[in-house]
């Protein structure tokens, strides 16, 4: 592989970082900001917490509209403008409406940078490193949620105010990474698309890339109906759609961002202190960079079903036992472990291969549909279930509600088992046409 292909990649995976930063720095001042603005439970959890994700999922829903248009690079230079402005912004906030806005504004990157991102690695990526580098993504998703938990222990008690440090921290990789980005060059797929041949030569040609321009070039007329204006909704299309809303469906009902976003409070009512809980986050981040590293190297040596086997089952025996704590009082380091199994669990399976998979499934035209689609019904749910999590443990706790993540995994597993394709080391444009025969 060409080492100016993994810089590049390098370069647009540090916009997970950025995702991962941004998702979880706000567990630092979850409650310091509730007792601020002296906030209800059903407030705290949809505004103050919860506006970023509901950011996302507009990123998300509109992010294939830039992605196409504009095109890849275009996009990812925006979406580091957005994370600079919401980090400088949330971190000078004297209000709860307003922090919720500048959040807002850092929630519409992270919702397009999960299009943009594994969609242009992918595109440039060789078939057979393509796990591995649009793994890096997820790789420097959980980079970022350790750094943000570190940085809040870090942070912690250096002032009255110490949640505006927390929150502005991200400026500094935001900037860094939106100058880097300038220097990558577009997806050479996209330019086909686009009929720009000549750039997409040059790119093809500069980075020796595995495949041609007449390959590209094939694989639109191939893909194409004649004389239609091709959507995601055709029914050709149905089979990866539907597997791009399942993978993302069962990514968020395991409870992963609800436990992400809320992992001190999860810890304080474990029985842990306020400072054992914010140590116990930088475990969990720990655990989670090791495992996804374990995770990136195994997904094109064994493949993505393969890894979704492993996560499925260690996120139900992980979720039943932290359930079960809950429901006995289990004290001290027991929930705290099942946690970090079932984060070890997460990062092996599900976060490995989720933004792969996805950026694997749909052709070359629809690619940045197809991601926007998956990446809407991830980021609605992942709106949805963190922002009524303080409200469902107050109601009728963390026992059940963790018993129903793992009821929920069960039937992923079933899934992966009876319908998940593998996608390992096939081409882009020969899974295209594989995904769309299966409907035919």
């Amino acid at each position: 592989m060409e080492r100016k292909i993994l810089w590049i990649a390098v370069i647009v995976a540090l916009a997970g970082f950025l995702f991962g930063f941004d998702t979880v720095v706000i567990s630092g001042a979850d409650k310091k900001l509730q007792e601020l603005w002296n906030s209800s439970d059903t407030f705290h959890g949809i505004v103050v917490m919860g506006m970023a994700l509901w950011g996302t999922v507009i990123g998300a829903l509109f992010g294939a509209i830039p992605t196409n248009k504009l095109g890849r690079k275009k996009t990812l230079v925006w979406i580091g403008v957005l994370y600079s402005v919401s980090a400088l912004g949330s971190a000078l906030t004297h209000d709860p409406i307003s922090f919720a806005v500048f959040r807002f504004i850092g929630g519409l990157g992270v919702g397009a940078s999960t299009i943009a991102a594994p969609a242009y690695i992918s595109e440039i990526a060789p078939a057979k490193n393509r796990g591995k580098l649009v793994g890096m993504y997820q790789f420097n998703i959980v980079f970022g949620i350790l750094i943000a938990y570190l940085s809040n222990y870090l942070l912690s008690g250096i002032s009255d105010q110490d949640w505006r440090f927390m929150i502005g921290a991200e400026a500094i990789p935001a900037i860094l990474y939106t100058t880097l980005v300038f220097y990558v060059p577009k997806s050479p797929r996209w330019l086909v698309v686009k009929e720009r041949y000549d750039e997409a030569e040059s790119v093809i040609t500069s980075l020796k890339l595995d495949f041609s321009l007449k390959d590209l070039k094939d694989d639109v007329k191939s893909t194409l109906t004649t004389g239609t204006q091709e959507t995601i909704f055709m029914k050709k299309y149905r089979f990866p759609l539907i597997l791009a809303f399942l993978i993302a469906f069962f990514n968020q009902w395991s409870g992963i961002n609800a436990f992400l976003y809320y992992a001190p409070r999860i810890f304080e009512l474990a029985g842990l202190g306020e400072s054992t809980a914010l140590l116990s986050s930088i475990g969990i981040g720990v655990t989670n960079l090791v495992f996804t590293l374990i995770g990136i190297y195994l997904i094109d040596r064994l493949g993505r079903k393969q890894l979704m086997y492993f996560g499925s089952i260690g996120y139900i025996v992980s979720l039943s036992l932290v359930s079960a704590a809950f429901f006995l009082n289990w004290t001290g380091m027991a929930v705290p472990i099942f946690l970090f199994v079932f984060i070890a669990s997460h990062a092996i399976g599900q976060g490995a291969v989720i933004w792969v998979f996805i950026s694997e499934i749909f052709p070359n035209h629809l690619r940045g549909s197809g991601q926007a689609f998956g990446c809407s019904t991830h980021w609605v749910l992942a709106a949805l279930i963190p922002s009524f999590v303080p409200f469902l443990f107050g109601k009728i706790g963390p026992g059940i509600v963790f018993g129903f993540f793992a009821f929920m995994m069960i039937l992923q597993l079933l899934w992966v088992f009876f319908m998940m394709p593998e996608t390992k080391g096939i081409s882009l444009e020969e899974l295209g046409k594989k995904l769309i025969r299966k409907e035919s």
